[in-house]
């Protein structure tokens, strides 16, 4: 998929990440960028549709549906980061209210719109999906969690022509790291990476250098080749309608 001409929605869109996505999918002359924020959000760019999102939401989702008219790409963005040590379940299932199953609702909402056009989608996780960070753990869980729904779900819509694509990051110099004191990746950079590996098919995007060091042992490993069997089964044993 090229990002010219494509209409595009990124929840989320409000900082970080997701604000630079925004920009960089108007840099490569996107048609249209729904911009999802829970926050009123204004863009001097009459391309930029500001979308009020909040991911936990389901009315509000269905809302934001009835609003975009069709969609090529879906950029689940919006995420929660809060530090915690397992102690309190709430924290965890705040974590996957909006990492998990945040990504899960919008996604199944406009699924119907990326069938139509063959689009994708693109779940922005984390390299904690891969190996826990036990200063966030539950954000570590609600990724992980979030990257198995991601390949599955890459398995299921392949035979809709709709491409999945799981981002994992590494550290971005962005609100939720603001505190660690570490090397990070720019929002800007990062963006242009996500949209570089969706022009280029790739199922896994590792955008920055933190994780771009793993990217290719990710892709030739044993875990990359058990996905792909797995996702022969269904081929052999097709899901019950």
């Amino acid at each position: 998929m090229t990002i010219a001409d494509r209409t595009i929605l990124v929840t989320g869109a409000n900082r970080g990440i997701g604000q630079a996505l925004v920009e960089e999918a108007l840099r490569r002359g996107a048609k249209r960028v729904y911009a999802g924020t829970r926050q009123p959000l204004a863009h001097p760019d009459e391309r930029v549709t500001p979308l009020p999102l909040d991911v936990t939401d389901p009315a509000q989702t269905q809302a934001a549906v009835e609003r975009v008219g069709s969609l090529d790409l879906l950029v689940n963005n919006a995420g929660l980061s809060l530090y915690d040590d397992l102690s309190n379940r709430a924290a965890l299932e705040a974590h996957l209210a909006v990492n998990l199953f945040g990504t899960y609702g919008v996604t199944q909402a406009f699924l119907p719109l990326l069938t139509r056009s063959r689009g994708a989608i693109v779940n922005v996780l984390s390299l904690l999906a891969l190996a826990p960070l036990p200063l966030i753990p539950a954000y570590s869980i609600s990724k992980a969690a979030a990257f198995s729904m991601s390949q599955s779900l890459r398995a299921l819509l392949a035979g809709q022509d709709v491409s999945v694509h799981a981002v994992l990051p590494g550290p971005v110099d962005t609100d939720m790291t603001r505190a660690l004191d570490i090397p990070k990746a720019s929002p800007e950079s990062v963006a242009r990476a996500i949209l570089d590996g969706v022009e280029k098919g790739e199922e896994e995007i590792f955008p920055d250098p933190t994780s771009e060091s793993m990217a290719e042992s990710w892709r030739s490993g044993a875990a990359k080749a058990l996905e792909r069997e797995n996702a022969l089964l269904l081929q052999a044993a097709p899901v019950a309608a």
